[in-house]
């Protein structure tokens, strides 16, 4: 099976060269002296003119090894709530990414929540717009791709746990990547104040205490389901540290000051 993008000419360029040349240069643009082997991260998946930025920040500073899980929300409503494709890869302009069929399967085992749906997948945006990224970071990559449609918190944490069993249980690294873009459609203070209450609760490594806030705080961070699993995954995982590696909303780029989206890049050791 091989996804085809949906979103490639819009999100980000179609053209391979283009699209390889503004990756790089996201990337090149906060790139520091070297990387760091993370367990887990959060990264945006907005088109690349208002988010680009961020997630580059993210993923220069960090190794990319060459299997990875990707957890992203499900903005389309389609398919089973938590849905997972097992086989086949996406198609990237910059080539075709080769799903990790041995580690899909093995978390399909480990949670038999984890359905195998490729129309929870079809037209979601979350997890390509992280890909090319990837792959120009590591050209062997492979990847999990993990859509979630529930915010409950009991499942989030299972699957935490069922990912992070699975981590245990390799021979290689896997890195965790949470999609996510943070609060939308409000003005530019009150969004920046809601997403550093939310940003507090993953600085502190704190799932619960994240699901909790987003949903008292009434915060629209659409990818908090990933977020709180990544969480709970590296925290069975040892994890001691998150830090803040950039902030932004889309009012930097627009200038639009009224109705803006925060972006939010974080990796966790």
């Amino acid at each position: 099976m091989l996804r085809e993008p949906a979103v490639a000419g819009r999100f980000y360029p179609a053209d391979p060269t283009v699209l390889r040349k503004d990756v790089e240069a996201f990337l090149s643009s906060s790139e520091p002296a070297h990387e760091s082997r993370v367990i887990g991260c959060i990264a945006p998946h907005a088109g690349y003119i208002y988010s680009g930025q961020v997630a580059g920040a993210v993923f220069a500073r960090i190794e990319v090894p060459s299997r990875c899980i990707i957890l992203c929300p499900n903005h389309t409503g389609r398919g089973h709530p938590l849905a997972i494709m097992k086989e086949g890869g996406w198609r990237s302009p910059l080539g075709i990414v080769p799903i990790a069929s041995d580690l899909a399967a093995r978390l399909a085992e480990g949670l038999p929540g984890l359905s195998q749906d490729s129309s929870a997948h079809q037209s979601e945006h979350a997890i390509e717009v992280e890909l090319p990224f990837l792959q120009v970071r590591n050209p062997e990559v492979k990847f999990v791709p993990i859509a979630i449609g529930t915010g409950q918190l009991l499942i989030l944490e299972s699957l935490g746990e069922a990912i992070a069993k699975v981590i245990q249980d390799s021979q290689e690294p896997v890195l965790i990547i949470a999609s996510s873009d943070m609060n939308h459609y409000e003005d530019d203070a009150s969004t920046r104040v809601k997403d550093h209450k939310a940003i507090a609760r993953i600085l502190a490594l704190d799932p619960p205490g994240l699901h909790e806030t987003v949903m008292s705080e009434s915060i629209s961070m659409c990818g908090f389901g990933p977020a709180v699993t990544m969480l709970s995954a590296a925290r069975i995982l040892g994890a001691q540290k998150a830090e803040l590696v950039q902030y932004a909303t889309s009012a930097e780029v627009s200038g639009d000051y009224s109705t803006v989206v925060g972006y939010a890049g974080i990796i966790v050791q």
